[in-house]
């Protein structure tokens, strides 16, 4: 199969630094871009050039010299450069001494990295983040159910079975987000974290409490507070915060945490074999949290700039997510599940309208076309898509 083309639209003759959760495909992604280019690759996952390159980083220098004495490299691949962060130190050099050379520096977060105050190049590289697959990476190859009830990482939802793709998400909860990012993040307390995952799972597209967390799984407000910095820092969640015209108001409300795949957030939660019944309420945090998501790899892999946020009243009237363009356009978009819009899903929208009568409000949902609610228009969640890809065109 043909690899799948990837949104992201990564320089050709920049340093960058590609950053994303494991088993997101950034060293698939890198090794297609450097095919046919005179290249140079480090695997810092493969154990002998680990073992080599982390018992003394200057060897990157030494070799590349040797090299260059034989023929010209105009690129290297360093991938996974989190496992040796003095590695940086030595490619801040090298960019100093061949500014025809471009490195393409891929790792699974940043935070390993300024933790260990390794050298971030000075603002000599660029930076960008991959995610799961998305509805137009995935084309004639999306299936809606199966990415909510799986997710889109690559390897599970490429697996030929249902029951590969469960024990791969088995696999990368137990493998990866039990264990490394315990050791990523040098928790002290494992058997804390442990407690926190199912509950961020549970709690996935709701305002996070810290405080009722905290006490929920009995450790303190600002581990909770950590604990969370350490899901965003390594790229596996984000917040959203209400929209309120004072920055400073926005900052005290409680803001929303979604994790990055629906089949991680299923997985955490020992759902995975479980169906996920459309019409269900399970179902429809599903399609918010997939759309939520979609839209926040759009914006990035665009570089859209938008500001991504939600609307809720105190009565708990709410708006699922809010975008505010560069422009100064604000777009209000409630999402429901259903497949027949009616009014009763807008109280959102109306409440959000009567406080901002200048934003364009429209309800996205799973109907087969455009349809006129009141004032109100529903979209078919594919059409919304399309008008968010089609804006930086």
């Amino acid at each position: 199969m043909e690899p799948i083309k990837r949104l992201i639209n990564l320089p050709e003759k920049k340093t960058f630094f590609l950053f994303g959760p494991r088993q997101t495909g950034k060293s698939t992604l890198l090794l297609e871009k450097i095919k046919g280019k005179r290249s140079l690759t480090y695997d810092l996952l493969d154990s002998e050039t680990f073992r080599r390159i982390s018992a003394r980083p200057e060897l990157l220098r030494a070799e590349l010299s040797a090299v260059l004495e034989q023929r010209a490299i105009t690129h290297i691949l360093i991938d996974e450069v989190q496992r040796v962060p003095a590695l940086l130190a030595e490619i801040h050099a090298l960019i100093e001494a061949n500014k025809q050379i471009s490195f393409m520096i891929s790792g699974s977060s940043a935070r390993k990295l300024k933790r260990t105050q390794a050298d971030m190049l000075g603002g000599r590289a660029w930076t960008f983040h991959l995610y799961p697959f998305t509805f137009h990476e995935l084309g004639p190859l999306f299936n809606l159910d199966r990415a909510l009830c799986f997710g889109t990482l690559p390897a599970v939802y490429l697996a030929p079975t249902d029951t590969d793709r469960i024990e791969i998400l088995k696999s990368y909860v137990d493998t990866y987000i039990h264990e490394e990012i315990e050791i990523e993040a040098q928790l002290r307390n494992v058997g804390n974290f442990l407690r926190f995952l199912p509950m961020v799972a549970s709690e996935n597209g709701a305002q996070a409490n810290f405080l009722n967390i905290s006490r929920e799984i009995s450790i303190s407000h600002n581990t909770v507070r950590t604990y969370y910095q350490i899901l965003e820092d390594t790229l596996l969640g984000f917040f959203l915060f209400p929209y309120v015209k004072s920055v400073r108001k926005r900052i005290s409300r409680h803001p929303k945490f979604y994790l990055f795949d629906c089949g991680v957030v299923r997985a955490l939660l020992k759902k995975s074999s479980a169906p996920l019944m459309p019409e269900s309420e399970e179902y429809g945090r599903a399609f918010e949290h997939f759309l939520i998501c979609e839209i926040q790899r759009l914006n990035e892999y665009l570089r859209l700039d938008l500001d991504i946020s939600f609307y809720r009243t105190e009565s708990g009237v709410e708006v699922d997510c809010v975008l505010q363009f560069p422009s100064g356009d604000v777009w209000a978009v409630e999402i429901k599940s259903t497949r027949n819009p009616h009014l009763s899903h807008c109280a959102g929208l109306r409440s959000f309208s009567e406080s901002f009568p200048k934003a364009y409000c429209f309800l996205v949902c799973r109907a087969s076309r455009t349809a006129t609610i009141g004032t109100f228009t529903a979209w078919p969640w594919q059409e919304f898509l399309q008008k968010i890809a089609a804006l930086k065109r």
